[in-house]
């Protein structure tokens, strides 16, 4: 199994439309095309939306050493708005590695490069092996 497929299991983000685009150890990029089903009352992107796209570019990052890991605890800081047409990216970046955490960032940037928000977590290593190898 890849690991695309695997986290195509993931069903709320692969009916949300995320995509992951990209995953090498500690690291992994993940694309949403906006539409209008990602739209709140205002006509921007809703803030789930954006927790979703970066919540699996994480989990892609953290399981990359192959052991199940989960999210301990995760905050989101919104910068720029987005809406209807927009290509957002997250790309999680490894930033700590102990025995059973880790600690994360990712940035949420749209199609011209600028940041739209960030995110940070800590998470857990279970040690129950992965179905797939980098």
């Amino acid at each position: 199994m890849t690991p695309q497929e695997f986290f195509k299991k993931d069903c709320f983000a692969d009916k949300a439309g995320v995509e992951l685009i990209e995953i090498k150890e500690g690291y992994s990029k993940a694309r949403l095309v906006i539409t209008e089903t990602h739209l709140n009352a205002g006509n921007r992107t809703q803030g789930g939306a954006l927790f979703t796209l970066a919540d699996l570019a994480l989990a892609a990052a953290a399981n990359s050493h192959g052991t199940l890991a989960f999210s301990l605890s995760s905050n989101i800081t919104f910068l720029r708005s987005s809406g209807p047409g927009d290509i957002l990216y997250a790309e999680a970046r490894e930033r700590y590695i102990g025995r059973t955490t880790g600690h994360y960032q990712i940035d949420i940037t749209n199609q011209n490069g600028e940041l739209v928000a960030t995110f940070e977590s800590s998470i857990f290593r279970k040690g129950d092996a992965l179905p797939f190898t980098l």
